[in-house]
């Protein structure tokens, strides 16, 4: 049985990535930061199915601290890590520079050397991001097209991505990056534009909310469905040398064509709902990002599943039955709103 170490098992990507495993017969090891409130919410049903078999193991573990990451690495011997930890909220990074850049960078480090010291061929994966490209260029991006970050969150990345090329190279170890544009989910995380939006659609049908608030409506990003992803992580893995690789759809929308989608899903007009705020405007803006993914498609055989439409539907249909639920508990006075713009009655 094959070993996999997961860090940010507990974010949208790693609950995907570990049921992927798991379904391909992996023990599966993840790390978890230890926090004062639950964060497993997302792998809750694997923990309860297989965290007595020895199917899937959390750990309390934090990338910063790096002698007790590489105490973990070696005693867990994996065949492969997935680097998935990270402060991933690009807007949060100008806020919190610091923490963002170290994980994202000291991380990484941390990981490479134990993977470079381990007594065994171990496989590693580290997430990289389209942000690194800095949105300048409307055309195809892939894995020759420069860099140009232009937040804390993409800077960190870009070191991390140059520094595992780096170790492949010196070191003749595996080590693979997957350049990921945008992914999302039901899992996404509620602060992020397109759950905002799938979250808000289903408060605002459920007449619980009055209006969304957005930033840049025409900021343009390359969408696909993170458990389409998450397979692609993993055929970088098998594949028979470690390299660089886009993942992505090759199509483009903007926020508003995301926002207008969910929106007709449930029958409504989202001009009648959507506003703009300066306070979600980044400082240094992305506008554009295309993803080329012909090398992934070729040599690795993957192709996105999940269309665009069926995407925005299965975000705010998962989102839509938690309005309902939302709605029920406020009718009988058991919750508060904790939501932008809440209806008030």
């Amino acid at each position: 049985m094959k070993r996999a170490l997961i860090t940010g098992i507990t974010g949208q990507d790693g609950s995907y990535l570990a049921r992927f495993l798991i379904d391909k017969g992996y023990e599966v090891h993840g790390t978890v930061r230890r926090s004062s409130s639950i964060n497993t919410h997302r792998i809750d049903d694997l923990i309860s199915r297989y965290e007595n078999d020895g199917v899937l193991n959390l750990y309390y573990s934090d990338l910063l601290d790096s002698s007790s990451m590489s105490n973990l690495i070696m005693n867990i011997k994996p065949d492969e890590i997935y680097n998935l930890a990270a402060q991933s909220h690009v807007a949060v990074s100008f806020s919190n520079p610091t923490f963002t850049t170290q994980v994202g960078t000291l991380g990484s480090v941390t990981l490479l050397e134990s993977v470079r010291h381990l007594d065994k061929e171990v496989k590693f994966y580290q997430a990289s991001s389209s942000e690194m490209y800095g949105g300048d260029f409307e055309g195809f991006l892939n894995e020759e097209s420069p860099f140009n970050p232009k937040s804390p969150y993409a800077a960190s990345k870009v070191f991390a991505h140059n520094l595992t090329k780096m170790y492949r190279e010196t070191y003749n170890l595996f080590c693979v990056n997957g350049i990921l544009f945008n992914h999302e989910s039901p899992y996404r995380g509620e602060t992020f534009v397109t759950r905002k939006i799938s979250k808000a659609v289903g408060r605002i049908s459920m007449g619980i909310q009055e209006k969304l608030t957005l930033g840049n409506l025409e900021a343009s990003r390359d969408w696909g469905f993170s458990g389409d992803y998450v397979e692609a992580m993993f055929l970088m893995m098998q594949y028979e040398k470690a390299d660089d690789w886009v993942v992505a759809t090759g199509e483009t929308y903007t926020v508003k064509e995301f926002a207008k989608k969910a929106f007709e899903h449930v029958n409504l007009d989202w001009q009648e709902f959507v506003e703009t705020s300066e306070k979600y405007y980044r400082p240094n803006e992305v506008g554009y990002l295309l993803g080329d993914p012909a090398k992934a498609k070729k040599l690795l055989n993957w192709e996105p599943k999940v269309s665009f439409d069926e995407l925005v539907k299965k975000m705010v249909d998962h989102d839509l039955n938690q309005a309902k639920k939302e709605a029920t508990l406020l009718k009988e006075n058991l919750i508060s709103p904790t939501w932008e713009n809440p209806v008030h009655k």
